[in-house]
């Protein structure tokens, strides 16, 4: 691709996109009628995803995205710039919890656990979000929705009638805190532009995110998740921004 995209049809970003929960949201932007770039760590399973979606009459293409490498950050963003010309929806859904199968530890505070899930977490969702910012405020109504996780808010950690009020997992937990800090603060900079950035929370969802146990035992699929994740992502002219929702509505940070 040499020519800049340059017609009205939204052009949409979604990391962690060729299985589960990105899969999902990719096909429902598509489905709204969005040109949707499958970011994936894998060239060629990102590959089979966009084929996927273009066999069921959808647009989209692969772009292969490690978020944790800044050389792909980077030469995704120039890609995109020089194929499209503009970014108008970025969903930061790529993440990791390796606490949910790693063998029991003496006390929760693993730092090398620690490290890795804030690298593809926090600080690649961080990472892709400066790479594309520049793309996104060339769009007329730019979209960033940070896919995050009520295990992230401080307020049901503390509540003890909340059901995530048991779950330790602090490298996620606190990974998924910050992300939604990321989001105040970027809703608070772009406030003079077009640009809307809010958290999500899709729910418990079957993933491979928490491994073989998280399948069995989540209760929403990926394809019922997707919804409030793309809502958030078309939001009209009028949407909030600096918001933290889910399904049922808004959730205290």
């Amino acid at each position: 691709m040499t020519n800049a995209y340059d017609d009205n049809t939204p052009i949409a970003l979604v990391t962690g996109a060729n299985r589960g929960l990105g899969l999902a949201v990719a096909r429902r932007l598509a489905e709204a009628g969005a040109t949707v770039l499958v970011g994936g760590r894998d060239t060629a399973r990102a590959a089979d995803a966009a084929t996927t979606l273009r066999e069921a009459g959808l647009a989209a293409r692969p772009v292969t995205l490690d978020v944790t490498d800044q050389a792909q950050v980077t030469a995704a963003a120039e890609h995109i710039g020089l194929g499209y010309g503009r970014l108008d929806i970025l969903v930061n859904n790529a993440g990791i919890l390796p606490e949910a199968t790693a063998p029991d530890q003496e006390h929760p505070l693993d730092l090398t656990m620690f490290r890795s899930t804030f690298e593809t977490n926090l600080f690649g969702a961080a990472a892709v979000t400066q790479a594309m910012l520049p793309l996104l405020r060339r769009s007329a109504a730019g979209r960033i929705v940070n896919v995050s996780t009520a295990m992230g808010s401080l307020t049901e950690q503390l509540d003890p009638r909340s059901p995530y009020f048991g779950l330790v997992l602090p490298a996620y937990q606190g990974s998924k805190a910050a992300l939604n800090a990321l989001t105040v603060a970027l809703s608070k900079s772009l406030a003079d532009t077009p640009i809307l950035v809010n958290s999500v929370c899709p729910g418990w969802v079957r993933t491979d995110l928490g491994g073989p146990d998280n399948r069995a035992a989540a209760p929403t699929s990926p394809e019922e998740a997707a919804p409030v994740v793309a809502r958030m992502a078309l939001l009209g002219p009028d949407g909030a921004s600096g918001t933290f929702v889910d399904q049922a509505g808004p959730l205290a940070w």
